[in-house]
């Protein structure tokens, strides 16, 4: 690859890689297995996975599915992912793609999306609330998740990322330009996913015109950004999984000249990158029900963070859907207790999310032991705890594309479990490997 365009798309926080993938012959659609943070309440979904697999080489059995990190055999599964990763490569089984990125096609119920694989430079990451770095994170990140997953990677030969990271390309001039002229590329794999994940293409691209025209693309991305907060990569999935890389590359920098610190391959962490305005990039809010909990005391903690507060009262859950999701100037969330459905709009409130908001409650409220909390896929869900005598369901609005970033830069990251993309087996397979030792 060319120098000059290596050094423009490191100047914008990225970088191409040798990509890892299965020489042809084996079966992809027994290799590539999904996040492993998904399934974590469902142990037959892994057992599945398990029998279907056998004995073919699987990304199954590089990967800790997080259903198993409490079973109390944590470091003999380590040992054993550290061994098939070496056992792979010694095997041969794998082709690499010098110097390359690679164009994901993912076909899934929401329609077809479309990602590009990328290393992101660790040096232009932070999961610390206040960062005003280029990647950051989208929600509060919870550092007693770290150490175990360290566990995992500090000794870890490959990596296999299920990270998303999102951008805000409303031009659609990174990814769909390369989107469009796939037929021109080269098709490296083409597999069904198991479990009903759907369909999955990936497309090499190497070519020093199209890596020039992403370094372009991406330039003038940033050239738009406020240098004082100019945030170009944010977090979509796998957040914990990336601060992991963080925190791991912290450690080994440590014993780095300074020429080995700009090479070395534990610098950069494989993501798949998607475009926010992807039409098939489908956000789900995650709803909140409080358990044990008076609805005064409720209103009372909302009253602080607002000037005002309008309470309407509405026939269902419906309506509250519709009301929540008006472009309107109160910020708007539904709220379900036994005695109706309302839709609560506040004036003027401190922060600019419905989630933001309510995690203040939720803190104040936890901390008085006012109540207790839980985190709702499902508005029916909701509804259905809500209305039981002493609860309120929460219902939150759609997150909005248009201002995802800006609530970002605002109120510096979202609440935790603020919004979830797809349904869990439309999250990200693990298919490309990279060496990183």
């Amino acid at each position: 690859m060319d120098k000059n365009i290596d050094a423009r798309l490191k100047a914008c926080g990225v970088s191409v890689s040798d990509i890892l993938l299965p020489k042809s012959g084996e079966d992809l659609e027994k290799w590539a297995v999904v996040a492993c943070d998904q399934f974590t309440s469902e142990p037959e979904y892994w057992d599945k996975a398990d029998r279907f697999v056998g004995s073919c080489p699987s990304t199954l059995r590089l990967t800790f599915p997080e259903v198993y990190l409490d079973k109390g055999d944590g470091k003999k599964r380590i040992e054993d992912i550290n061994n098939a990763m070496e056992k792979y490569v010694s095997d041969g089984i794998f082709r690499t793609y010098r110097d390359s990125a690679v164009l994901v096609e993912r076909s899934t119920e929401t329609g077809t999306r479309y990602g590009l694989m990328l290393s992101l430079d660790l040096e232009a990451y932070s999961y610390a609330p206040d960062s005003k770095t280029l990647v950051r994170a989208t929600e509060g990140t919870i550092l007693s998740r770290i150490p175990p997953r360290k566990e995992i990677r500090k000794n870890a030969s490959l990596e296999l990322p299920h990270i998303m990271v999102l951008i805000s390309d409303e031009k659609r001039s990174v990814i769909e330009p390369l989107a469009m002229k796939k037929e021109k590329l080269e098709k490296i794999y083409d597999t069904d996913l198991m479990l009903g994940g759907g369909h999955l293409c990936g497309y090499l691209v190497n070519s020093d015109e199209d890596l020039g025209n992403l370094a372009s693309a991406l330039e003038k991305m940033k050239a738009a950004l406020d240098p004082e907060n100019p945030l170009l990569y944010a977090m979509g999935d796998g957040n914990h999984s990336l601060a992991t890389a963080k925190s791991c590359w912290e450690d080994i920098k440590k014993n780095l000249s300074a020429e080995e610190l700009a090479v070395h391959p534990a610098r950069y962490a494989l993501v798949e990158i998607e475009n926010i305005f992807d039409p098939a990039l489908q956000f789900e809010p995650i709803h909140r029900v409080f358990f044990r909990t008076d609805i005064e005391a409720f209103r009372k903690e909302a009253e602080k963070l607002c000037r005002d507060i309008e309470v309407e009262k509405v026939p269902g859950a419906s309506e509250i859907l519709s009301l929540i999701n008006e472009k309107v100037e109160k910020q708007r969330f539904g709220v379900v207790t036994s005695e109706g459905y309302y839709v609560y709009g506040l004036s003027e409130p401190q922060y600019s999310t419905a989630a933001k908001t309510l995690q203040m409650i939720i803190d104040t409220i936890t901390q008085k032991k006012l109540g207790e909390i839980d985190y709702i896929h499902g508005v029916d869900v909701t509804e259905k705890l809500g209305r039981e005598s002493g609860n309120i369901g929460i219902i939150l609005p759609d997150v909005s594309k248009e201002t995802f970033f800006e609530a970002i830069i605002k109120d510096r990251a979202f609440p935790r479990k603020t919004f979830s993309i797809g349904h869990a087996h439309e999250k990200r397979y693990y298919m490309e490997a990279r060496k990183i030792r």
